[in-house]
Formats: C-alpha cells, structure tokens, sequence
C-alpha cells in the first residue's frame, strides 16, 4: 500500500524554511561587493600602505625627503591610479554570495636604491564588506588585522 502524502501542517515549515534560505542566499548574492567596489578598497588599503612604508623614517632617502614637501597627501592623491594597479594584480573568485580576491603586486625596482615590496593578499567580499584574510611581504607571512571597509559609497 503507498505512503499517504505529507500533510500541509507538515510541508509548510519545510516550505517557509527553504523560502527563507533562498531569500537569505539571493540577499547576500546582492550584497556581494562588485570589482569596482573592490578596486576602491583596494586603493585606499595601498595607500595607507604607502604612506607607512614610503613616508616613514625607513622610506625615501634624505635627498628625496628635501624634494616632496608632503609625501603622504602626495601618496593619497594617488588613490584611483593603485586601486586600478592593484585590480590589475589581482583574481576574483565569485561564489555568488562571496567572493575572495587574490591580488599579488610588487617587485619592481623603480629607483636603483627603491624596490616596491612584493605584497600577496586575500581578501573576502561579502554582504557589503572587505575583510583581509591574509597578507605576506616578500614571502613573509604577515598578520591580516581584520581590516574591513563598507563597501557600499
């Protein structure tokens, strides 16, 4: 004798679960950060860099120092051009309701006493978000710090 069908009472949870589980799935799917957003991140996140390693006491050398009045609002006015560098160098992997970029840049030597660091770094995009999963310079491992930016404008 054949199984009597599932009662209603009993498919509706199942229904009002799946429902929700395809909304909460198209819901991320949109807030999924596109590349633009991503090359915006990115531009902000070299600069801050940048500024660190080319401003500071290690970074140019004393006769350049004497040249730029003001490296780190020159560095900043840079934003776009190493947003656009770093999309260049890097990989998406969209999974739909995430994605994770992989982005390697660096290495050139643009002065004879100046190389650009080889950077390497892992970044998930999601619900509106940009977190930094993991960084290594020359081949060093280097702590992530969870930096994270709202994507959206």
């Amino acid at each position: 004798m054949p199984a009597a069908p599932p009662s209603a009472s009993r498919l509706w949870p199942l229904l009002a679960g799946a429902a929700g589980l395809g909304g909460a799935a198209l819901g991320l799917s949109l807030t999924n950060p596109p590349p633009n957003d991503f090359e915006n991140f990115a531009g902000d996140q070299l600069v801050e860099l940048a500024v660190e390693e080319v401003c500071g006491e290690d970074g140019l050398p004393m006769p350049l120092r004497l040249v730029v009045q003001n490296c780190p609002e020159l560095i900043r006015s840079q934003s776009q051009v190493l947003g656009a560098l770093a999309r260049q160098g890097t990989t998406r992997h969209n999974f739909g309701i995430f994605s994770l970029y992989k982005t390697a840049l660096g290495g050139q030597e643009v002065l004879p006493f100046l190389r650009i660091p080889r950077y390497q770094v892992t970044t998930f995009a999601g619900a509106g978000q940009f977190v930094i999963l993991s960084t290594s310079k020359d081949g060093r491992e280097g702590d992530a710090g969870g930096a994270t930016s709202d994507a959206r404008p």
